[in-house]
């Protein structure tokens, strides 16, 4: 298992975390960033989300919260030795099976319209499409992937 020693007392998690941790926090800061008021990228979001969303920025922020902990849970997690390990694990392999799903049907969907295979019966945000496409989704997609690799490296194994 490659570690990383994030810190004293030899106690190391998985790099696997810390790379699961990049995407994650970077979708954490951007939804934060957006509740905030700020305005870089969010054109990538797609102009309906954008125009329907006015008076809910605080939701954004929420979100970006609960992104946040997902983030690092996984590092502080392992780092302790999985305390109630029943429940965090399957949180956090439910959360790669979410990650993984919804970032791989997402960015293979977004692919396919872009490509011309899947011809959307009404006219479609290009710019959007491209953000889905090409950073959001592949942005979850990672994230769940390197979870997976995480959990697979932390798993207790029998002596």
């Amino acid at each position: 298992m490659i570690e990383a020693d994030v810190g004293s007392a030899g106690r190391t998690v998985p790099v696997a975390f810390v790379v699961a941790s990049v995407p994650g926090l970077i979708h954490a800061m951007f939804s934060i960033y957006w509740g905030l008021g700020g305005t870089l990228l969010v054109w990538s979001l797609g102009d309906d989300l954008v125009q329907n969303f006015p008076g809910r920025e605080w939701l954004l922020v929420l979100t970006g919260a609960v992104k946040l902990v997902a983030a690092v849970a996984p590092i502080i997690l392992a780092w302790y030795g999985w305390p109630y390990w029943h429940v965090t694990r399957v949180v956090c392999w439910l959360g790669a099976a979410a990650l993984l799903t919804w970032g791989g049907l997402n960015t293979l969907v977004a692919n396919s319209v872009l490509a011309g295979v899947i011809q959307p019966d009404a006219d479609f945000d290009g710019a959007g499409m491209v953000g889905h496409a090409y950073l959001w989704d592949p942005l979850f997609f990672v994230w769940g992937a390197a979870l997976v690799w995480g959990l697979i490296a932390s798993r207790r194994r029998a002596i």
